[in-house]
């Protein structure tokens, strides 16, 4: 092979580069897929990135404002009948109000 042969680069040179952050804080200086703005390596690959319509993204509003106001309410009514109960426990002579209850019928 001869040193003569003159490679010609440009084309190579003047495509467009990734621009993706590297770990050191430069940006990739690798040919971006044609079409796209990243690399092979960087997402620019065909299939590359999250799904269409990401299951994880959605919401399920379990801490939608209705939501926690409602569980709130049923907390504080929940404290409520506790502590009548233990009012009523404490006020009925003893033996009263442990027998079982006996449906009709």
């Amino acid at each position: 092979m001869s040193d003569d042969h003159i490679r010609n680069t440009n084309a190579m040179l003047s495509s467009p580069r990734c621009g993706a952050t590297t770990r050191d804080g430069g940006t990739c200086r690798a040919p971006a897929v044609h079409g796209k703005a990243r690399c092979r390596m960087h997402g620019g690959a065909a299939r590359s990135g999250a799904p269409r319509g990401n299951g994880n993204a959605r919401k399920h509003g379990l801490f939608a404002a209705v939501v926690v106001a409602e569980r709130r309410r049923v907390q504080a009514l929940l404290r409520e009948t506790r502590q009548l109960l233990q009012e009523m426990k404490l006020d009925l002579p003893k033996g009263v109000g442990r027998e079982p209850i006996n449906p009709p019928g």
